[in-house]
């Protein structure tokens, strides 16, 4: 499932090109990044396991049979370890800042308004999914933000595709509801 561009990527990391690994990793970052930032819910944790992750991907890129999307893989391996990572420090979610996202997301709009709406929705739906657990976060970020089907999802996760149904099921739900409570909380608030 390698296109040929990643194969001549892989090859040439393999041949030990620095550079071809650094184009890999600005491929990627930003995918990996996003992923961690939203299941860890702060930022210094979110770059450390990013960084964890590249190292893991460089020394176990060998292994890659190619089986699944180049995407899925480096996908699997940065959910995983933001498991490993929740995990080891075992404390609640954090809201966090993502000025980084907004240069991202705002790039191709075309007016002020528009990028004010925009960082108004972004605001209140990281603010919404900060208020869910990891498994909730994680598997709206991979199916909505990330754009991954139940397969490549089934693939990173290593849970069955009838349970990310569920899942995702319960987890809209759980979006919708702390929303709703957002909401309403922001128009009391407005009307004073």
């Amino acid at each position: 499932m390698l296109t040929n561009k990643e194969k001549k990527l892989i090859s040439e990391i393999h041949a030990g090109n620095t550079r071809a690994f650094s184009d890999f990793v600005d491929d990627y970052k930003d995918l990996v990044f996003t992923l961690a930032i939203r299941m860890l819910g702060n930022r210094e944790e979110a770059e450390e396991v990013s960084q964890d992750v590249f190292i893991k991907v460089y020394k176990s890129l060998a292994n890659f049979k190619g089986d699944s999307k180049l995407s899925t893989w480096i996908y699997r391996i940065a959910y995983n370890s933001c498991l490993d990572r929740i995990k080891k420090i075992k404390k609640k979610r954090m809201h966090t800042d993502l000025n980084h996202i907004d240069q991202i997301a705002y790039a191709d709009l075309d007016t002020a308004f528009d990028k004010m709406v925009q960082a108004e929705r972004s605001e209140m739906i990281d603010r919404c999914l900060s208020q869910l657990s990891t498994e909730d976060a994680g598997v709206l970020t991979l199916f909505y933000l990330e754009e991954k089907n139940l397969q490549e999802m089934e693939e990173t996760t290593n849970l069955p595709v009838n349970t990310l149904k569920v899942r995702l099921f319960r987890a809209r739900k759980r979006l919708a509801s702390v929303m709703e409570k957002n909401l309403n909380k922001e128009i009391l608030q407005s009307n004073g």
